[in-house]
């Protein structure tokens, strides 16, 4: 496509749509963001609130897979896999993603995505009518054993973590974030180059207020398929309506399966869910996100709430979300000895993940106004401005 096209249909509102709607908006586009979703938030809302850019590794990796066993949910561990015998291509993918030459490549596109994501939101954050979205404090791993500790030291000397570095807690940083728990902490250590945004719904409420601000239409509308030829595109909706545009961005997560399954391309997405629960009160302080590596769980600290959150749950999508990880949230908050009150709300949503957990980022090979922009599980917030 040899020009910026005057109108582009963007189909998805989460925080990889709103940030694309906002760049083709500053080149001049005429921009209009299809979203059916009235009720749970996006997954973009739903998570630890992290700019993820020490996560040069793909979770598709030899260690990934060697680790599964042990971290599975029958084990006391993060990891489920509800009906897996329905994803059996998709295991067969990840599989092959995980040798080490796959691995290679992978960990190289996404240290050159990571390498600029902080950057980009930087720029982005510059533009939003709210201030402070973002904070570079870092973030903190911590362990509660000494053998957690030694193995957890020798993993992060090990990986690759792009444009973060991280050193051990100083002393007053250790007797702060002891001083709030209950369980011990035997070992701590404190990334640098890393961010966090103050809150997600801050964060996506001024993402949309910019974007209507500068012209945007955001309409609820369900989309059932995307067509495309040398001139136009097209968004046919449930109710009938079609809808045109002179480009089209697929970003809709999961549900960009389905979309681009009807452009002739079998992108193989799966839900990879998780779970956090949010307490209005607590006297959790002003520290940067804080992981407790042997629960894989991550805390962090909004200016609506305290937030802990955790899981990696591969199911179908209308899958019903399973009440004991909730439960096992809980059971980690109350032996970590968190400091909150009262009842949390609970919240589930499904990151949109390929087998090799790379985004997919691009053009239709065969309709030049299509793009595609899915497949960011973990990290759709980190690599949301970059995209």
């Amino acid at each position: 496509m040899a020009s910026t096209p005057a109108s582009v249909l963007v189909i998805g509102g989460g925080v990889i749509g709103l940030a694309s709607a906002l760049a083709l908006q500053q080149r001049g586009c005429r921009v209009t963001i299809l979203d059916a979703r009235t009720g749970m938030a996006p997954p973009s809302w739903g998570n630890a609130g992290h700019i993820a850019t020490e996560q040069v590794e793909p979770l598709a990796s030899p260690a990934t897979l060697r680790s599964a066993l042990r971290r599975h949910r029958v084990f006391g561990g993060p990891l489920d896999f509800r009906q897996p015998w329905r994803h059996t291509g998709w295991i067969a993918r990840y599989l092959r993603a995980c040798t080490p030459a796959h691995f290679v490549g992978g960990r190289d596109a996404l240290r050159a995505l990571l390498a600029d994501a902080l950057p980009a939101w930087r720029r982005l954050a510059d533009t939003l009518p709210a201030p402070r979205l973002l904070r570079e404090d870092g973030h903190w791993v911590c362990w509660e054993s000494q053998a957690a500790t030694r193995a957890g030291l020798e993993a992060w000397n090990a990986a690759d973590t792009g444009t973060a570095t991280f050193s051990e807690l100083d002393a007053a940083q250790r007797q702060r974030l002891q001083a709030r728990l209950t369980a011990p902490v035997a070992g701590a250590i404190a990334f640098a180059g890393t961010a966090q945004v103050a809150d997600p719904g801050l964060l996506l409420d001024a993402l949309a207020t910019r974007f209507g601000e500068n012209g945007g239409t955001f309409r609820r509308v369900e989309v059932e398929s995307v067509h495309g030829d040398r001139t136009r595109c097209t968004a046919s909706t449930r109710d009938g309506e079609r809808i045109d545009a002179d480009a089209l961005l697929v970003c809709a997560g999961v549900h960009s399966r389905a979309l681009m399954a009807g452009l002739g391309v079998h992108a193989p997405l799966i839900a990879e869910r998780g779970y956090h629960l949010q307490w209005a009160e607590h006297d959790w302080p002003d520290l940067p996100p804080v992981v407790f590596e042997q629960r894989s769980m991550i805390v962090s600290r909004f200016s609506s709430g305290l937030r802990a959150a955790g899981f990696v749950e591969y199911a179908d999508i209308a899958t019903p979300p399973d009440p004991r990880k909730w439960q096992r949230l809980r059971v980690h908050v109350q032996e970590l000895g968190l400091p909150v009150r009262g009842e949390p709300v609970p919240w589930f949503g499904a990151r949109p993940t390929l087998p090799d957990y790379l985004p997919a980022i691009g053009r239709h090979p065969r309709h030049d106004r299509l793009f595609y922009a899915f497949g960011h599980q973990h990290l759709g917030l980190t690599l949301g401005a970059i995209t």
